[in-house]
C-alpha cells in the first residue's frame, strides 16, 4: 500500500474523507482538527449512526439508512472504522486517513480518554453515553493489527483506494499532518 503525505496527497481535493483507525488512535481529534481546517462537515459515526442514550445500539437496518444519508452528502469527514460499513462508506470517498498506530499508543490513548472523561460524555458520543472503557474493548485494540487489519487492507483495495490512503504512524505525525492541511 502506498503511502501519501502531505499537501500533495489527495486530501487536499477531497470533499468527502474518512478517517479510521484502532480505538484511541486519535481519529476523532484529527478528524475535528481537519473539519476546521478544510471547512468539511464532521460527522462521527459513534454519535451519529450507532449509539443511542444509555450505550443502547441501534438496529442495523437504521444504521445503515443513517449512515446511506450522510455519505449522499457532498462534503464531509468522517471518523470511525465500522468495517461494517465499509461497504457503504468507502464508494463515496474520496480519501482515506488511516491513523495506524502502535498498539501500546492506542491502549494509552483509550485509558487516558478514559480518565480524562470518566462519567461524562465526550462530543463524539451522543447525551446519556458518559465515557467508559471495558475489558472487550481493550482486546479489541490489543488484537486490532491481527483482526481488523487484514480485512481493512482488503477493503481498500476493493474499493480503489489502497493507493490513495494516507497512513499516519504516530501522533506526532497526525499532529504535523494536521498542521500541513490547516
Amino acid at each position: 500500500m502506498n503511502i501519501t503525505f502531505g499537501l500533495n496527497s489527495p486530501l487536499m481535493e477531497a470533499d468527502r474523507i474518512l478517517v479510521i483507525g484502532c480505538p484511541g488512535s486519535g481519529k476523532s481529534t484529527l478528524a475535528k482538527r481537519l473539519s476546521r481546517a478544510l471547512d468539511l462537515d464532521y460527522i462521527s459515526m459513534d454519535r451519529d449512526f450507532y449509539w443511542q442514550p444509555g450505550w443502547r445500539k441501534r438496529p442495523r437496518d437504521e444504521i445503515d439508512r443513517r449512515i446511506a444519508k450522510a455519505v449522499a452528502e457532498q462534503r464531509w469527514i468522517m471518523d470511525g472504522t465500522g468495517l461494517s460499513s465499509f461497504h457503504l462508506r468507502l464508494p463515496r470517498a474520496d480519501a482515506v486517513i488511516w491513523l495506524r498506530l502502535p498498539r501500546y499508543a492506542c491502549l494509552y490513548g483509550a485509558v487516558s480518554r478514559a480518565f480524562r472523561y470518566f462519567g461524562r460524555n465526550r462530543r463524539e458520543l451522543p447525551d446519556g453515553c458518559p465515557e467508559r472503557l471495558s475489558l472487550d474493548a481493550l482486546a479489541y485494540i490489543w488484537n486490532f493489527e491481527r483482526d481488523a487489519v487484514p480485512l481493512i487492507e482488503a477493503a481498500l483495495q476493493d474499493h480503489g483506494l489502497a493507493n490513495s490512503t494516507v497512513i499516519i504512524r504516530s501522533r506526532k505525525a497526525a499532529d504535523r499532518f494536521a498542521a500541513l492541511s490547516a
